[in-house]
């Protein structure tokens, strides 16, 4: 891991893997989700590429400032891994929270995008659509149980329906990851509000105008697919993918499938 010090004095953690000369690309996760979640994205995306993975601000090795978080700022952590290894335009892909990352980086910053790949995530606005009921009773479930047990108990909505169940091992060791080092309690809630603060405003992404591809499971209990086809519905040059039977972290679930559809997207535009 390499780290690098932000214009507001907080360390961010990262890791570089893949080949030396191939494309960068920078990959952004979502909510309380360290750099950890791209791991079975390493292998194929990696053949080709040049990855930088990050730990969001509050998150994994980075540091763990008191809130308020921004997105916008959480974009500049992320261009900042950029700056420190000399790379001036990457590819960028992001998943759930860290695809509205990379949509405000495409809005804000456009001189450093090549291309973006925005999975599980939406644009927000008036017409974001919440998680469905089932969803939010779950989570308010988990909230009252002790940290460890809330966190296996409310994760399960990032996968279909008895996923779970049909796969406890590889369950546990993602669980495992979200507590060691777990996610302050109180990093995770900045986060949180920084993503209900861009859920009720949106991002401008009628201005980005880089190739662009939206992927998102049609089984998503986090963030329903419907906001996925508005995303690709309202970019100009967006082209969307809509995995069957997937939920909100098709990385994990079917990795294989996952960096097939992105890795032929970035060859093709890359």
């Amino acid at each position: 891991m390499s780290e690098v010090v932000v214009g507001d004095g907080v360390t961010i953690h990262y890791d570089v893997f893949g080949r030396r000369d191939g494309p960068p690309v920078l990959m952004i996760q979502g909510l309380g989700t360290d750099s950890r979640g791209w791991a079975l994205q390493r292998m194929a995306f990696g053949r080709r590429y040049r990855c930088y993975t990050l730990d969001n601000r509050g998150t994994g090795r980075s540091d763990r400032p008191p809130g308020p978080y921004s997105l916008e700022v959480m974009a500049r952590d992320a261009l900042a891994v950029l700056d420190a290894e000399g790379v001036e335009r990457a590819h960028v892909v992001g998943a759930s929270m860290g695809g509205v990352i990379a949509q405000i980086i495409g809005v804000l910053h456009p001189d450093r995008v090549r291309s973006l790949v925005l999975a599980c995530t939406g644009p927000g606005g008036p017409d974001h659509e919440l998680p469905p009921p089932e969803t939010i009773e779950l989570w308010m479930r988990a909230a009252q149980l002790p940290r460890d047990e809330a966190v296996r108990m409310s994760y399960r909505t990032a996968f279909t329906p008895g996923w779970t169940d049909d796969h406890p091992e590889e369950y546990e060791q993602w669980v495992a990851a979200r507590l060691d080092p777990p996610t302050p309690v109180e990093c995770w809630l900045a986060q949180m509000e920084a993503v209900d603060g861009y859920r009720d405003v949106g991002v401008a992404v009628e201005e980005i105008d880089v190739p662009a591809l939206v992927v998102h499971g049609d089984l998503d209990r986090v963030v329903p697919v419907s906001n996925g086809r508005l995303l690709a519905a309202r970019m100009p040059r967006a082209e969307l993918v809509v995995l069957p039977g997937q939920g909100h972290a098709p990385m994990l679930e079917e990795p294989e499938e996952f960096a097939t559809v992105v890795c032929a997207f970035l060859d093709r535009v890359g």
